[in-house]
């Protein structure tokens, strides 16, 4: 009646396997190290550099624990480990000197970081600890507002640029083409070219609202976005920033960051154990935009400051072979470059290389087809101000490859080769907050976190033990296992644990215990109501399941709202509390039963069983 076959405690036998094989990382906590990676494009880090390192720690008098190339990430990098944060930081100030001869040009990037101590044999098995979060680990937290007015004016240039090309693509003559806050303006001399205009807008362009006014020799054609259109697109400028700050997260190397939307124009970077934060902030809060324009050859050169400005065309002060004055309209944008590199031009001077995707390349050529001869500038926008590159003159037809020459210093060519392989953003941002959370502060986190959750299991463990004695170790015995099974299952899925988390954990000892309430009230009751013992457990534990997996079932729909609906610290509580769930379904009914039958299930002539007082009606 009570007995398990064998495959069922097989499987128990291998998921305890699995929780204390997955669980184990975490307990051989982080020991602290230096990162050496390169500071230059031209200069590639390979397991070359482990015995320059080595040499130099050696000569410095350092004895570290481990020195190792790591190739996992985007770029290659040296790590070397050491028994405590005197000597890290002594290390490093070594490194830095020896590695680099020029300390204005570095060859190398020395940086603190710490590193798992979790054994060979683990790491083999892709056994490793938990990701801490901001709150647990320390690192820096950004809100970026991005500025929607110019998500705005640059759709409407592109607009006005498109109904341009459209009506003289279809030869339809318009006396004025003019902008006028959030609407572009056309002029036309007769009603019957208004007419055609319109119709072919309206094709062409479903996005606008066409409205005819004026009469006589002055008709115009209002044309503005629809509200939906406006809308859709604020909706892909963040959707697409978004994007693109994966991408330099990414090349910065940090582990489980946080990107993700607030509001309806915000956007929340966290960045867990970073130790460089201004680099970080640097990389992050930057706002490149790579434009590539046209010079208006119609201002003569060295009058452009007191000359009248034309239509259609801007003047910029600030960069290399400023003052110039460019046409609006670009050539093209970051959005056609596929990918940039830092290099060198043919005088050995840094320089960024340039790959443009095939539509990129074809306006590249019919651009400067025939504007051999004719110059060319590149500008860089950043919060919204443009700063001119370099002007060059076109020598000859350009493809979908091309330099930025002059850049000043290899530093400098390797930051604007990253932002722009990471792809320009839609619309410029600005970080309207920054908080940095020390590792002091997380390390006190953790600490009380744990303790918590601690205290709480042997308040519970002490509870159960007391009122349902034998089955209350039982109980105790499958929590425990439920709480090996969570953070082996959090540890294998390398999800980011922060407070919510831990919280949720502590909260899934609640319900996974509540189950085991349960199942020993169902069993006492049936011993009152005079089952024999075998009967009593095997009763109990079949007509609790059904109370059981109720609760659990409307528990997880709750846990599926938050991780749907919710947004940060409240989709990390919703994941914990869902495996939490899974995990104390198996481990109440399948453990908790387990222990019973091994116990109790082999006596044939069982009269009692250790479940604290049972209260039997008097008569």
């Amino acid at each position: 009646m009570n007995r398990y076959p064998l495959w069922k405690y097989i499987l128990i036998a291998v998921a305890l396997l699995f929780g204390v094989l997955y669980t184990l990382p975490n307990f051989y906590g982080e020991s602290p190290a230096v990162q050496i990676s390169s500071a230059k494009a031209t200069v590639k880090v390979d397991a070359s550099l482990i015995t320059q390192v080595d040499q130099v720690l050696q000569t410095g008098g350092f004895k570290p624990q481990a020195v190792f190339f790591d190739g996992s990430g985007t770029h290659g990098t040296v790590r070397a480990r050491f028994a405590d944060t005197d000597t890290q930081f002594k290390a490093k100030a070594v490194l830095e000197r020896e590695l680099n001869r020029d300390p204005a040009d570095p060859t190398y990037l020395v940086a603190f970081n710490l590193l798992p101590n979790t054994p060979a044999w683990l790491q083999s098995l892709k056994a490793s600890p938990m990701y801490l979060g901001l709150d647990l680990r320390g690192g820096v937290h950004f809100l970026m507002q991005i500025d929607t007015r110019a998500v705005m004016n640059k759709r409407l240039q592109g607009l006005q640029s498109g109904i341009r090309s459209t009506l003289i693509d279809k030869k339809i003559r318009y006396s004025g083409l003019s902008r006028s806050g959030n609407s572009i303006e056309l002029k036309f001399r007769e009603a019957e070219t208004r007419a055609q205009a319109k119709s072919l807008l309206a094709s062409q362009l479903p996005e606008l609202v066409l409205e005819e006014s004026g009469e006589g020799a002055e008709l115009r054609l209002v044309a503005s976005m629809r509200p939906d259109a406006l809308k859709q697109t604020v909706e892909e400028a963040v959707q697409q920033n978004i994007t693109t700050l994966s991408k330099r997260v990414n090349e910065l190397g940090v582990a489980e960051p946080v990107i993700q939307r607030q509001g309806a124009d915000r956007i929340v970077v966290q960045l867990p154990g970073v130790q460089d934060v201004s680099r970080a902030k640097d990389i992050i809060g930057r706002t490149a935009t790579l434009e590539v324009r046209l010079v208006d050859e119609t201002v003569t050169r060295g009058t452009e400051e007191s000359a009248a400005i034309p239509f259609g065309s801007e003047l910029f002060k600030v960069g290399k072979n400023a003052p110039v004055v460019l046409y609006k309209d670009p050539v093209i944008t970051g959005d056609y470059i596929s990918n940039a590199s830092a290099s060198f031009d043919q005088n050995q001077q840094p320089a960024v290389s340039i790959d443009l995707n095939g539509d990129g390349g074809r306006r590249m050529r019919e651009a400067t087809r025939s504007r051999v001869g004719k110059g060319m500038a590149i500008v860089l926008f950043e919060k919204n101000k443009g700063e001119v590159l370099t002007v060059a003159t076109i020598r000859d037809e350009l493809g979908a490859r091309f330099q930025i020459t002059g850049m000043g210093s290899a530093e400098a060519a390797s930051d604007l080769a990253l932002l722009l392989r990471a792809g320009s953003l839609a619309a410029p941002m600005e970080i309207i907050e920054e908080r940095t959370i020390g590792p002091q502060l997380g390390a006190d986190n953790i600490g009380k976190g744990f303790n918590s959750t601690m205290y709480g299991f042997a308040a519970v463990a002490a509870f159960m033990i007391v009122y349902y004695m034998l089955f209350g170790v039982f109980s105790v015995i499958a929590l425990s296992v439920n709480l090996l099974l969570l953070i082996a299952i959090l540890s294998m899925l390398q999800a980011t644990l922060t407070l919510p988390g831990i919280a949720a954990i502590a909260f899934t000892l609640g319900m996974a215990i509540d189950a085991n309430v349960l199942i020993n009230e169902r069993i006492r009751e049936e011993l009152r109501n005079g089952n024999t013992p075998q009967a009593a457990i095997a009763t109990g534990f079949d007509r609790a399941w059904a109370t059981i997996l109720d609760s659990n079932v409307t528990t997880m729909i709750a846990g599926l709202a938050l991780l749907i609906f919710g947004s940060g610290a409240i989709r990390g509580f919703a994941v914990v509390h869902c495996l939490g769930i899974l995990t104390s379904i198996f481990s109440s009914v399948v453990v908790s039963r387990g222990l019973a039958n091994l116990w109790y299930g082999r006596k044939k002539k069982l009269t009692s069983v250790s479940i604290g007082q049972v209260w039997k009606p008097t008569p």
